[in-house]
C-alpha cells in the first residue's frame, strides 16, 4: 500500500474511535451533575450548557494556532498531542466532584485536543492534490458515524459500569486511536515550513488572512453552518406546529434523515469539487442550502420538513469538504496546517455561537421566520461570493 494510503486509513480508524468515544459523554453531562448533587433544573440546563460549548468554542480559538504550529513541527505531533489530552482530561474527568471541577476540564479539553485539523492536514499533505476534496469528505464521514454510534455506545457503557466510568471508556478509546498513529502513521517532513522559513504561529496566520480564496471558504463555511446551527435547537418546537397525513411527527427522525443524507453525500460532493473545481461547488452547494432552508420555513407538514431535512442534509454535506479542499487549493503544503485549523474555526465558532442567536430571533420572529432569515443569509453570501468570482474570471480591457 502506498503510504500516503496507509496514512489516511490508519488517520480514519483513529478519528473514527475517538468521535464515538467524545460522542458518547455529551448526552450524559446533566447526569453526571445529578450525581454531583444538583437538583434544580434551571441551574442543571445552565451548567450542562456551559460545558456543553466551553470545547468547541475554545477549539474555535486555538485551532489555528495549533495548525500553524504543526506547519512547523509536524502535524502527526498534533494529531498525537490532540488524542493524548483526550486521555488525560476527558480520563479525568470521572474524578471530577464540582461542576467547576467538570468545566476546567471540559475548557483544558477542549484547548488542547482539536484533533481533526491535524489530521485532515496530515492526509491532505501528502495525498495526491486531485483528491484533496474526496479525503476530506471521506474523513468526515468518519466523523459522522462518530456521531451516530458515539451516544449507542455511551448509553451501554453508563448502563454496564455508571455515568462516571464512561469517561473511562473514552480515555481509553484516545488511548487505542493513539497507539494507531504512532504505529502506521508516516509524516513527510519535507511538507514541513523550513528553518529558513519560519516565522511565528501569528505572524503565519496574519499572512493567510490576506488569502482572498481562503477568506471565501470561511466566509460561506461560516454562514451555512450558522445558518443549519441557529435552526436546529428550535426543531421540536417547530415540529409542534405542523400536521402530518402519515407519519407520527418525530424531531429525532429529522436529526436521523439529516445525518443519512449528509453520510450519502459527503465523499460525492468532495469528488465533485475534485473535478470542477472546489470553488464553484461550494457556491453550488451554498445555493441549495439556502434553497432547502426557504423549503423549511414553507413547510406546509411534517412530510413536507422531512424532506426538506433530507436535500439540507444533502447539501451541507458539502460545506466542509469544500471549504477544506478550496483551502487545500489556495494554500502551499508547508501553512496548510494553519488554513485548516482557521478552516476548522470558522465551522466550530458557527456551531457555538448560532444557537444563542437562533433563540433570540426565533423569539422575536418565530421559527419560520428564522428559517427565513437563515435562507437570506445564505443566499446574501452565494451572491456576493459568485460576483467575486465571475469578476475574477472576466478578462481585464487588456486581454
Amino acid at each position: 500500500m502506498e503510504s500516503w494510503k496507509r496514512t489516511y486509513w490508519a488517520i480514519w480508524f483513529s478519528n473514527l474511535i475517538t468521535a464515538v468515544g467524545m460522542m458518547s459523554i455529551l448526552p450524559f453531562f446533566s447526569s453526571h451533575l445529578e450525581a454531583l448533587g444538583m437538583t434544580d433544573r434551571a441551574s442543571i440546563s445552565v451548567w450542562t450548557g456551559v460545558i456543553f460549548g466551553a470545547a468547541p468554542l475554545l477549539a474555535a480559538i486555538t485551532g489555528p494556532f495549533w495548525g500553524a504550529l504543526g506547519d512547523r513541527y509536524g502535524r502527526r505531533l498534533m494529531v498525537v498531542r490532540s488524542m493524548m489530552a483526550i486521555v488525560v482530561f476527558v480520563g479525568a474527568m470521572r474524578w471530577a466532584s464540582s461542576p467547576w471541577e467538570l468545566l476546567a476540564l471540559r475548557a483544558a479539553q477542549g484547548v488542547f485536543s482539536g484533533f481533526y485539523p491535524p489530521s485532515i492536514t496530515l492526509v491532505s499533505t501528502q495525498a495526491p492534490a486531485d483528491q484533496q476534496g474526496r479525503l476530506a469528505g471521506s474523513l468526515a464521514t468518519g466523523m459522522i458515524w462518530g456521531g451516530i454510534l458515539g451516544p449507542l455506545f455511551g448509553e451501554f457503557l453508563r448502563d454496564m459500569v455508571g455515568v462516571r466510568d464512561v469517561y473511562l471508556g473514552v480515555s481509553l478509546l484516545a488511548a487505542l486511536a493513539v497507539l494507531v498513529v504512532l504505529l502506521f502513521v508516516r509524516e513527510d517532513h519535507a511538507t514541513r515550513q523550513s528553518s529558513t522559513r519560519r516565522a511565528s504561529p501569528l505572524q503565519d496566520l496574519r499572512e493567510l488572512r490576506g488569502n482572498s480564496e481562503l477568506r471565501s471558504a470561511v466566509v460561506l463555511l461560516f454562514w451555512i453552518q450558522f445558518a443549519l446551527g441557529s435552526s436546529t435547537p428550535q426543531l421540536e418546537l417547530y415540529v409542534r406546529e405542523l400536521n402530518s397525513h402519515w407519519f407520527t411527527p418525530s424531531t429525532a427522525a429529522l436529526f436521523s434523515v439529516l445525518a443519512v443524507a449528509n453520510l450519502l453525500a459527503m465523499s460525492r460532493w468532495g469528488r465533485y469539487g475534485d473535478l470542477h473545481g472546489h470553488h464553484r461547488a461550494l457556491l453550488q452547494c451554498t445555493f441549495w442550502s439556502g434553497a432547502a432552508l426557504l423549503l423549511h420555513a414553507l413547510a406546509p407538514s411534517y412530510e413536507v420538513l422531512l424532506v426538506a431535512r433530507v436535500l439540507l442534509g444533502l447539501a451541507v454535506a458539502g460545506s466542509s469538504p469544500l471549504a477544506f479542499g478550496l483551502a487545500a487549493a489556495a494554500t502551499s503544503v508547508d501553512r496548510r496546517g494553519g488554513a485548516f485549523g482557521v478552516v476548522f474555526s470558522a465551522r466550530a465558532l458557527a456551531g457555538a455561537l448560532s444557537a444563542m442567536a437562533g433563540g433570540w430571533v426565533s423569539a422575536s420572529i418565530g421559527v419560520r421566520g428564522l428559517f427565513c432569515v437563515g435562507a437570506l443569509v445564505v443566499w446574501f453570501q452565494f451572491w456576493k461570493q459568485r460576483r467575486r468570482l465571475n469578476s475574477l474570471d472576466s478578462p481585464g480591457p487588456g486581454s
